[in-house]
């Protein structure tokens, strides 16, 4: 919607806004160079929290609007003692980086080992797969011990492909702004042929029945059906398999709803305000630019805006047409009490049949026998299953949940030899996402195809004065992208350059040189 008529109904229609300061105009680079004094950020999650973070930091008056009642996005979803989202972290030196650019203490980031273990089942049933990550591990040996001599070559292979694809990629889609028509030319010319681009990931990872499912995996990490993920897929494994998983935190001050809380109690001390509570409605414009937003908790005004929610939201709130892309999968969860502490762990359960699971999330059915994601820590569990994106709340999710628990229940005393102990839980259906994200995707676009995986840039063609930022958009989904983009959609905001806060640095934590005997066995 546009304002019209003249400029006194302009001014009456805007005088019931709230503003957030008084100032000259404010824009991203590309727009105007003049730094804002006032900027609402759409969006307490992790993206949203980084930008209002940078932007305090430069002496701008930042409000943070949010739907849910504390920060965090997917991770402040249910119980306020768990954390919803992802249950552990990649790529730490984002963390630890973002961390030293505010002046605050260094996390405490403790390596997964092993990253995860696999439970089979059918044919395999019994059989476990607990792979290292190469960089914590020093060598493959470990690893390569759980497995038969051509399940190992086959391995060796696939993380060597996994490596060249994040690497050849990481320059372009990661760890700098979003790409021109130039760089994406420059890629595909220099390592085009290296993606794979003929290849489905199904085809490209086609490895036995172990490991053929494993692969696929990690195509789940950015929404995908890996049954229709392009091969370039693959790259996402390197960052798990290569640099590592980390549990963050410990105790009370253990996971990202904890570093959500820190960031957010930080904001404030920078003057940042957080209005909780408050659905943004629609943004006003005026031409290409927005003047204010309505809310259900009144009108918000400021000359600069960042949008850290889902970039199909920000469409519909301007006004601009309905995004028809297929959307990513979304999740069906659980938060788990346990009578006792099971220490910290993550384990993955697949079902007999993998391939049946994706083929019920493409009718639109919640899987009848989904691969389970398990992740232990302490007295508290997270259960989460791949599910269809829906915005319908399910009528009944306590009984789907039901069913996954006694399958999970069924399936930890079977294969890890003792009772899951169950105290307490609750279930976070479709729906309940469909609170961060459009008909609740976990991760926006479904990143099918060679251009699916293309993340579109910080700029909205719906309005000159708006900055889109999270993991919908460059440089994609999950925490560390998320922080990537959120501190440096404010930096175009402020006219800064591109600060990949570290992430361009492989991690290798401690004296481990991953160049020892067993990483020479993955090229280059």
């Amino acid at each position: 919607m546009t304002f019209g008529g003249s400029d006194r109904a302009q001014q009456a229609l805007t005088s019931s806004f709230r503003p957030v300061s008084a100032g000259s105009g404010l824009y991203p680079a590309h727009m105007n160079r003049a730094r804002p004094r006032s900027v609402i950020v759409i969006g307490a999650g992790f993206a949203g929290l980084a930008a209002a973070l940078r932007l305090a930091q430069a002496g701008a008056q930042v409000t943070v609007l949010d739907r849910l009642s504390r920060p965090g996005g997917k991770a402040a979803l249910g119980w306020a003692d768990f954390s919803s989202g992802p249950t552990v972290v990649t790529m730490p030196q984002i963390f630890e980086g973002i961390h030293a650019r505010l002046g605050l203490p260094q996390p405490l980031l403790t390596p997964a080992r092993p990253t995860t273990t696999y439970h089979y089942a059918g044919k395999l049933a019994g059989r476990t797969f607990a792979p290292e990550a190469l960089n914590v591990a020093g060598n493959l040996d470990p690893t390569l011990a759980q497995l038969s001599r051509r399940e190992g070559q086959s391995y060796t292979r696939l993380l060597g492909a996994s490596k060249r694809m994040y690497q050849a990629a990481a320059p372009t889609f990661l760890f700098g702004p979003p790409p021109g028509k130039l760089k994406l030319a420059r890629y595909a010319l220099a390592h085009g042929l290296g993606a794979a681009p003929w290849a489905k990931l199904p085809q490209f990872v086609r490895s036995g029945p172990l490991l053929t499912p494993f692969w696929l995996r990690f195509a789940t990490y950015l929404g995908a059906n890996p049954y229709q993920a392009p091969a370039v897929l693959l790259n996402v494994a390197w960052v798990e398999l290569g640099q590592g998983v980390w549990h963050l935190g410990e105790g009370e001050d253990a996971g990202l709803g904890a570093l959500a809380t820190r960031l957010a109690d930080h904001a404030r001390s920078l003057g940042v305000r957080f209005e909780y509570g408050v659905s943004v409605k629609q943004l006003i414009r005026s031409g290409n630019r927005i003047m204010g937003a309505h809310t259900d908790q009144g009108a918000f005004s400021a000359q600069s805006w960042v949008s850290a929610v889902d970039r199909s939201l920000s469409a519909q709130w301007l006004g601009c047409a309905p995004d028809k892309s297929a959307r990513g999968v979304s999740g069906f969860a659980l938060q788990l009490r346990l009578e006792g502490d099971l220490g910290r762990a993550h384990h993955l359960f697949f079902p007999e049949h993998y391939r049946q699971e994706w083929r019920d999330i493409a009718a639109g059915r919640l899987p009848s026998d989904p691969a389970l994601y398990l992740h232990l820590d302490g007295v508290r569990a997270f259960l989460l299953v791949n599910a269809p994106a829906t915005a319908r709340a399910l009528a009944d999710p306590y009984t789907y949940g039901a069913e996954l628990l006694a399958n999970v229940q069924r399936r930890y005393q079977a294969q890890c030899g003792q009772p899951l102990p169950v105290t307490g839980w609750l279930p976070l259906d479709p729906g309940v996402y469909a609170q961060t994200g459009h008909l609740g995707a976990l991760y926006g676009q479904a990143p099918h195809g060679l251009t699916g995986s293309l993340r579109p840039g910080w700029s909205h063609p719906g309005a000159r004065n708006l900055v889109q930022v999270g993991g919908t958009v460059f440089p994609g989904g999950g925490v560390p992208l998320s922080m990537l983009s959120g501190w440096n959609g404010a930096g175009s905001v402020l006219g800064l350059p591109y600060d990949d806060l570290g992430g361009a640095t492989e991690y290798r934590p401690g004296e481990a040189d991953p160049r020892s005997a067993g990483f020479s066995e993955v090229p280059a």
